[in-house]
């Protein structure tokens, strides 16, 4: 790809829910290059060693952790709702053993929740997704299931079809676990230490530090990201006051136990330790 890798390069998700860590990072004194991507971009190329370091689905996490270490207290997570993860269904949950769900294809972590909601809460033994080749919102306007994630759930969600529901899947894990929902960590290649130890380092501390000081001051970004989503900027922060971005205790009691369902289900070839970068 023609990267320098004599800077830190960082993946960059555009979606809403990490506009608090990129809205001032440079302002922190970050210095790498931003490569954007969706996640699923985003974890191939963290595969690849074209990133060093990225927000990227926790699935991720658990299939390749050998290659990874974890920034400590950074995550995407919900404790209850999370509005930009949706299940839009005319069919209640219970009748979809079998139907074909559309997906996007943007996150890993999202469409293995999914599966072990449906099995574990729903009774559905035959979870089946596709990603179509035409456009998913079309397909819930004619009434066909599907599984949308980031700014497309949340504008969906503004103006869904008469009939469908829609199913949030950080309540329904909460519902059925009463723990938090860790959708992406903050994951480091394990082979960039020796070259950006220092500038690892120092970026958990500047992911914290534009994080606080957006939510300080939440109108301002709310208001430039309004135009490009086609949200209000009340929606937006809404929005964000629903995001856990912490990585505490209860988040990887909660992480763990999806570790293990997705494991005990077959998704995962074994259950992975949470390894991090310690400063």
């Amino acid at each position: 790809m023609g990267l320098s890798r004599t800077s830190l390069t960082l993946g960059y998700i555009s979606y809403l829910n990490c506009v608090p860590f990129f809205g001032l990072l440079k302002e922190q004194g970050f210095q790498g290059q931003l490569i954007p991507g969706v996640p699923s971009e985003l974890n191939l190329m963290l595969q690849r060693g074209e990133l060093d370091a990225s927000p990227s689905s926790s699935f991720e996490y658990a299939r390749n952790w050998r290659d990874y270490l974890l920034l400590p207290g950074h995550s995407i997570s919900s404790v209850g709702r999370i509005a930009s993860v949706l299940l839009f269904s005319v069919d209640s949950l219970e009748w979809l053993d079998g139907k074909e769900i559309a997906i996007t294809g943007e996150s890993a972590t999202s469409i293995n929740l999914l599966e072990i909601l449906l099995r574990d809460g729903f009774n559905v033994q035959r979870v089946v997704t596709r990603v179509p080749s035409g456009s998913v919102e079309k397909l819930v306007c004619a009434g066909k299931p599907a599984l949308l994630i980031g700014d497309r759930a949340l504008k969906l969600a503004t103006a869904v079809p008469a009939g469908v529901k829609i199913y949030d899947l950080g309540a329904l894990w909460h519902q059925h676990t009463g723990l938090p929902f860790v959708f992406a960590l903050w994951m480091v290649r394990r082979s960039s230490l020796k070259r950006h130890r220092g500038a690892l380092e120092a970026l958990s501390e500047q992911l914290l530090r534009s994080r606080c000081q957006v939510m300080s001051q939440p109108e301002r970004f709310a208001r430039t990201a309004a135009g490009a989503t086609g949200l209000t900027p009340e929606q937006i922060i809404t929005y964000w006051s629903s995001i856990s971005y912490q990585l505490d205790d209860d988040h990887l009691k909660g992480l763990n136990l999806f570790f293990n369902r997705c494991y005990n289900c077959g998704l995962l070839e074994d259950q992975p330790p949470l390894d991090f970068l310690h400063q």
